[in-house]
């Protein structure tokens, strides 16, 4: 029989060590909470897929998380987000999803030039869930979308040190900040581990929106409505990879090592 005055479970996907960057966030606001992180490595990358195939990967990824005890799931993937996340609602009922979505509207509301650049990956774009938010907040604002294909994938190497990854990021930050963006959005969970070069190529005057404290709040007013707030600190942490264990062992030292700066 279930404890009704157990904290609730957050478990959390992404197709990689991206999402890890949100389960930072999460943890400061909500360490009384146990956590279960799926890296859905096995089936990385999403991005080129279609929206279909990450369906798929998302269910099989909610399904697992579930059955490990999970009671609310965050999806801390934006291409995920885009393909899945309607869907996932429909089909799993009274779970909880807090899914990502491009921070159109905090930058569209912040940009003096009125022009904002968003950063993802080329299925975000393509969902619904992106064009939705663009026509929701971004009127009377150009939103210029750049997908960046490759820097997830660096990011899971975990190069973003080496001049490889300087030449990427510049190949698409340089183009908006040429185009007038004063304001650039991170529409893919693993940019954040990049944050910082993405911020040095587009210069002072451009501002970097990361929504990774939204998503934190957001799941914090889930479990309050749901009563699963915890009491007590926790260090109950699994991590759960579909790829190579030991590879992603050596990831997770390496994000540790990142997210500690």
């Amino acid at each position: 029989m279930d404890d009704p005055t157990r904290p609730g479970v957050i478990g959390i996907f992404d197709s990689g060590i991206g999402g890890i960057s949100i389960m930072g966030r999460i943890r400061a606001q909500l360490p009384n909470q146990p956590m279960i992180y799926l890296a859905d490595q096995g089936n990385a990358p999403y991005g080129p897929q279609t929206l279909d195939q990450v369906r798929i990967h998302a269910r099989d990824a909610t399904r697992t998380l579930l059955g490990r005890g999970a009671d609310v799931i965050v999806i801390a993937c934006n291409t995920a987000s885009a393909a899945a996340l309607h869907e996932l609602r429909d089909e799993f009922g009274d779970v909880p999803f807090i899914g990502m979505e491009p921070a159109v509207k905090p930058a569209a509301a912040g940009s003096e030039a009125r022009k904002i650049g968003v950063l993802a990956t080329e299925a975000t774009f393509q969902g619904k869930l992106y064009a939705n938010v663009v026509d929701r907040h971004a009127t009377g604002v150009e939103v210029m979308a750049q997908a960046c294909p490759g820097l997830a994938d660096l990011v899971e190497t975990g190069d973003v040190d080496r001049p490889r990854a300087i030449e990427l990021v510049a190949s698409f930050v340089e183009p908006l900040v040429a185009a007038g963006v004063d304001t650039l959005v991170l529409g893919c969970t693993h940019y954040a581990f990049v944050a910082d070069l993405i911020s040095t190529v587009a210069g002072p005057g451009v501002e970097i929106i990361d929504p990774a404290d939204a998503i934190a709040k957001q799941v914090g007013r889930v479990l309050a409505d749901r009563d699963l707030l915890g009491t007590k600190p926790t260090n109950d942490i699994t991590y759960i990879t579909t790829g190579d264990t030991v590879a992603f062992d050596r990831q997770l030292e390496w994000v540790a090592t990142r997210l500690s700066r």
